[in-house]
């Protein structure tokens, strides 16, 4: 995993298994969203934290509000891929990612993939109503650089 120091963005590899293929041979959509799963989970812990604090009273989550994926060409069994994760919003209950899948095999690294995430904070209570973002979170987190966002390959 490659933590880059910097609030607004995480990058990691992994290795598409057999298991994260369908019968054509290519990673199945859904795996996009485990490996953004991945990324995240990550980044947190590469802030000191972890997307679930047993110990933080009052508990919060992360519930996903939309998720979103547009796939550009397919990744395959073996294929080793980048998961660039960088924070495209921060507001006071939620957090938007964009997600950028890069094939690291072959001549160039190519972008296969762009996604996105958008997360709420809320409470443990059980009831899904959304809430701050605890400020020793919040104050690690920033957004990234607009030219950072809108490149098409980085």
């Amino acid at each position: 995993m490659l933590g880059l120091g910097m609030a607004y963005e995480f990058k990691s590899r992994r290795r598409v298994e057999f298991s994260d293929t369908d019968m054509a041979g290519i990673m199945h959509f859904s795996n996009f969203f485990r490996f953004i799963e991945t990324a995240e989970h990550d980044f947190f812990r590469s802030l000191g934290f972890s997307i679930w604090e047993k110990h933080r009273h009052p508990r919060i989550g992360w519930p996903r509000v939309h998720a979103s994926c547009d796939y550009h060409k397919p990744l395959r069994f073996e294929d080793l891929v980048e998961i660039h994760l960088l924070v495209a919003e921060k507001r006071s209950k939620a957090i938007t990612y964009q997600v950028r899948f890069r094939r690291l095999n072959g001549e160039a690294p190519e972008e296969v993939a762009r996604g996105r995430l958008v997360c709420v904070s809320h409470g443990a209570d059980g009831a899904m109503k959304a809430t701050d973002i605890p400020e020793e979170i919040a104050s690690k987190i920033e957004v990234a650089p607009p030219e950072l966002l809108m490149s098409r390959e980085t």
